[in-house]
C-alpha cells in the first residue's frame, strides 16, 4: 500500500492495483470557507500536489460533501472525472454524477473492475462533534476497506469524527492493518471549548484500542480552525504505550510513501 498526503484530508491510495483518493482538497491557500451556524476558516496551506499532477483516480473516498475542508471547489470539479464516488446518504442527495453511492454507518459497497481484486468498503461511525450536534453539523462517515475474503481491515479511514461509544465499537469489532486517522481538534470561537474532531489525546486512544500495523495521522494541519496539531499529537504519543509509539507514521507532504 502507498499513501501520499496531499495535505489536510486528502489522501491518495494505491492499493491492490487501485487509486483511490480522500476528501478532495485542491484549492490553494489563503481561501476563506463558511461552514454554517456562525462557523469558518481560513485555508492556511495549499495543496502538496496539483490536480493535474494526479494519476486517474478509479474512486473518491468522501467522508462528507458539505465543508470546504473536506470538499473544495477545485476538488468538486475533480469528482466529475472519476468514475465511482462512495459518500454519505445525504452527499448522494447532493452530488451529481453517474455512480455516486451513498452509505449509512455499516453499509458495504464493493468496487470491482475486471483487472484487479474487489474491494469492499464499508461505512463506519462518525460522529463530527458533540452529542446530538448532528442534525448541526450534518452526516459524516469513516470507511474500512478490504478484500471481501480477508479478515483484516487494509485500510481504515476515521473521517472528521471525535472519540465516541460506536467508533470505539467499531474499532474493538475490526482487526486493522492501515488507520488513517483525522485529527486536528477543531474548535470554533463561537462554541468555545467544544471539539469537533479528535484531539491528539484521543487519536492516540483510538490508535490504542486499534493497535493497527501503521497509524497515519491526516487533517491536522493546514487549516485555521485545527487546534491539535503535529506538536500536540507528538505530546500526547509520549505518554501512549510504545506500540502506539512504534506505529505511528507521519507521512511527508506529497510523497508516495510505501506503507508494505
Amino acid at each position: 500500500m502507498i499513501l501520499t498526503h496531499i495535505g489536510g484530508p486528502t489522501v491518495l491510495i494505491e492499493i491492490d492495483g487501485w487509486r483511490l483518493l480522500t476528501d478532495p482538497t485542491f484549492d490553494p491557500a489563503g481561501g476563506h470557507y463558511d461552514f454554517g451556524w456562525g462557523t469558518s476558516s481560513d485555508k492556511l496551506t495549499g495543496p502538496a500536489m496539483a490536480v493535474g499532477d494526479l494519476p486517474p483516480i478509479d474512486a473518491v473516498l468522501l467522508t462528507h460533501d458539505h465543508h470546504g475542508d473536506n470538499l473544495d471547489a477545485a476538488g468538486r470539479t475533480l469528482l466529475a472525472s472519476v468514475r465511482t464516488v462512495v459518500t454519505t446518504m445525504a452527499g448522494k442527495r447532493r452530488l451529481s454524477g453517474d455512480d455516486v453511492r451513498g452509505l449509512a454507518s455499516n453499509e458495504v459497497t464493493q468496487l470491482s473492475a475486471p483487472d484487479r481484486p474487489t474491494l469492499e468498503v464499508r461505512a463506519t461511525p462518525a460522529r463530527h462533534g458533540p452529542p446530538l450536534s448532528r442534525l448541526v453539523v450534518g452526516d459524516v462517515v469513516g470507511f474500512a476497506v478490504r478484500r471481501p475474503d480477508a479478515d483484516r481491515v487494509a485500510l481504515w479511514v476515521t473521517g472528521d469524527t471525535v472519540l465516541h461509544a460506536p467508533l470505539r465499537a467499531a474499532a474493538a469489532a475490526m482487526s486493522v492493518d492501515v488507520l488513517l486517522v483525522h485529527v486536528g481538534g477543531v474548535r470554533f470561537p463561537v462554541t468555545g471549548p467544544v471539539r469537533y474532531t479528535m484531539t491528539g489525546a484521543r487519536a492516540t486512544e483510538l490508535i490504542d484500542l486499534v493497535r493497527p500495523r501503521v497509524a497515519v495521522p491526516a487533517h491536522y494541519e493546514g487549516w485555521a480552525h485545527f487546534k491539535d496539531g503535529r506538536r500536540e499529537i507528538e505530546r500526547a504519543l509520549a505518554d501512549a504505550p510504545e506500540p502506539v509509539r512504534d506505529s505511528l507514521r507521519w507521512l511527508e507532504p506529497g510523497v508516495p510513501t510505501d506503507l508494505g
